[in-house]
């Protein structure tokens, strides 16, 4: 046994001698200085900063002009849990369907799989995070996840939806304001400030009481006509600012997610159709302001517009009736397509199409809002151009617009012939209330002569008062309208389709001191399609609403009162006696009395001074003679 030992020693002294224990005291020694290295890099390194929280932004408000709350910031939560964790999947549904909203059926059958996480509810509120929260703590679900999310709350839900737009989950605007400012509500982080900028608080130019009021007409619209869809715009018609924006059908704000196509568009700044006879406005106000038509021309309508073209094609428009001779104003009164076409004729093609471009069609107005369309309006080398395209056009046909390319036109005859700026956005302040931006109006070139904008505005409040506008009169605050209505395209078929029909208006007032401009269109109404007889009406009556609510002046009849800005000269008293007499150089104001006349009935048509009228002085007078005045 001591020999075994002795040789089993001896051979335990050579292992421990032989290279093996070179290598092996090597290697160690290796990895000591590897350690130490490593520990005096860290020695020596600086000290890391603690890693400092994100910056929180809190997303600014979007308010009415008065500071009425439309969009305010919230949070929610996404509430989420890891199916490994959960010991007893049909129990866990059991407590906790109720709370999450669901059936237990649909929650087991989400949870009672292998997969590493699942989405309990992808949104929850508030109130719903605390019942949930307090439900997880009453079964001992702790597992149960929650991350705070940047959220959104509208509080007057489908109010003006598209013009205020939405915000998505992840704390970006999808669509209207939200959209468009986004950056302006939610500044992005600017690391080198030691403070984030916090976002802006946007005051919109719309007015939520005046918007609720004219949205109830506005569906009860809809509903009386059974419409597809419909916009109403009111535009301050001075500064530009819109007072009301409404395109139906529209969406629930707070349930965005839901909601069709239809609702979610934007039709007053995206949708380009054909507007119409409303059009005529504007191919009048174009010729007269070229000098080449005045206002006693005449023109036949036989109820057919024909132009011969040099090649021998005899290009014809129908008209709806058979006129006879008209005056400029007159052919505008009855929306004769004839008389229209031929005052077109006044002008050459290349005059016309760059006055109508003046007007800003065929380009976007700029209002602060996403996906605005520019319209179409024909070149004349262009190949769709034809020898018909002029009186076509000049009839609101073979040119696309916008509802808001329409309001802006029509601020330059409201403004005397300087179109303004239409804009959205009040002005923006920031979270202590200080007036970072205020909207000033922003006037364009000139477009027309005054004189032209006033002939234009009194053509129209003939209009109102005894043409095919007259159910948009509303009797004590004298009011200037343009009727009008298109067939729309076929877009299936090509062409114009049978039954799918565009009736609108477009409104001017007070005409003494124009205010506002309001303009209503209605798609593919069911049943009576005329704008005057389905769009003329609610122009009455959401001008009444819009006055009302302003305050503004009312009197006893249209047409009566004078804006008291030029002093009118004495002038001969005028009685009405057993002949009509000469009104020539008489101002409304002069005409006043004779109202309570009974012989004959006064129809006062335009602005300003009598210039002429009918039945000629000197014609016999009855109790039932009806006395036209054109004043200028």
């Amino acid at each position: 046994m001591y020999l075994i030992a002795i040789l089993g020693g001896n051979k335990l002294n050579s292992f421990f001698k032989n290279k093996r224990l070179i290598v092996f005291f090597s290697f160690c020694g290796l990895l000591v200085i590897a350690i130490l290295v490593a520990y005096m890099k860290l020695a020596l390194a600086p000290v890391a900063p603690k890693p400092q929280n994100v910056p929180v932004i809190e997303r600014g408000s979007i308010v009415d002009r008065s500071g009425f709350p439309l969009a305010v910031q919230t949070n929610f939560y996404r509430v989420g849990v890891s199916t490994k964790d959960i010991k007893n999947a049909e129990l866990f549904s059991k407590n906790m369907a109720p709370v999450l909203g669901v059936s237990e059926e649909e929650l087991f059958a989400r949870v009672d799989k292998k997969r590493e996480y699942v989405i309990l509810k992808k949104k929850a509120s508030q109130t719903e995070y605390e019942e949930i929260s307090q439900r997880t703590k009453e079964c001992g679900y702790n597992y149960v996840s929650y991350e705070k999310l940047p959220g959104r709350v509208y509080p007057n839900g489908a109010l003006a939806s598209q013009l205020i737009g939405y915000m998505g989950n992840e704390g970006i605007g999808l669509a209207g304001i939200e959209f468009s400012q986004q950056g302006v509500l939610y500044p992005e982080i600017d690391k080198t400030l030691e403070t984030p900028e916090q976002g802006k608080n946007i005051y919109l130019t719309i007015d939520a009481n005046l918007q609720y009021k004219l949205e109830q007409i506005a569906y009860k619209t809809m509903e009386n006509t059974q419409a597809e869809s419909m916009m109403l715009l009111a535009a301050d018609s001075k500064t530009g600012e819109i007072l009301s924006y409404i395109s139906l059908p529209s969406a629930n704000l707070n349930e965005y997610g839901s909601a069709t196509p239809a609702e979610q568009v934007n039709k007053p700044a995206a949708d380009a159709y054909e507007p119409g006879s409303v059009f005529k406005i504007f191919t009048l106000g174009i010729v007269y302001d070229e000098g080449t038509i005045n206002p006693n021309d005449s023109f036949l309508c036989d109820g057919v517009y024909e132009h011969k073209i040099p090649g021998g094609e005899t290009i014809r428009i129908k008209c709806l009736e058979h006129h006879g001779w008209l005056t400029p104003r007159e052919g505008l009164k009855y929306s004769c397509n004839d008389v229209l076409g031929q005052i077109s004729d006044r002008v050459s093609e290349d005059t016309f199409i760059a006055r109508i471009r003046q007007l800003g069609f065929g380009q976007r107005t700029g209002i602060e809002l996403a996906g605005e369309t520019t319209g179409i309006v024909k070149d004349r080398d262009s190949k769709s151009w034809s020898a018909r395209s002029k009186p076509t056009i000049a009839i609101g046909q073979e040119i696309s617009v916008s509802a808001l390319q329409m309001v802006q036109a029509a601020t330059a005859i409201a403004n005397g012939g300087v179109p303004v700026k239409l804009s959205v956005i009040h002005k923006i302040t920031n979270k202590e209330g200080s007036v970072l931006f205020e909207h000033q109006p922003e006037y364009k070139n000139r477009v027309f002569k005054q004189t032209t904008a006033e002939y234009v505005l009194s053509c129209m409040e003939t209009t109102a008062t005894t043409g095919t506008g007259s159910r948009a009169n509303i009797g004590d605050v004298a009011i200037g309208v343009k009727t009008g209505t298109a067939q729309m395209a076929d877009k299936v078929n090509g062409g114009y389709s049978e039954t799918d029909f565009l009736s609108s208006c477009l409104a001017i007032f007070p005409v003494d001191e124009p205010e506002i401009v309001l303009y209503i269109v209605v798609e593919k109404a069911k049943g009576e399609t005329y704008g005057g007889r389905i769009v003329a009406p609610v122009i009455a009556e959401a001008a009444d609403t819009i006055i009302d609510y302003m305050g503004m002046s009312r009197g006893k009849a249209s047409s009566v009162e004078h804006n008291g800005v030029i002093t009118i000269p004495n002038t001969a008293t005028v009685t009405l006696g057993e002949l009509t007499p000469d009104f020539t150089g008489l101002s409304k104001k002069d005409l006043l009395p004779l109202m309570e006349q009974s012989k004959g009935k006064l129809n006062i048509n335009g602005s300003g001074w009598v210039t002429s009228q009918n039945p000629e002085p000197g014609t016999p007078l009855t109790e039932n003679t009806i006395i036209e005045l054109y004043l200028e």
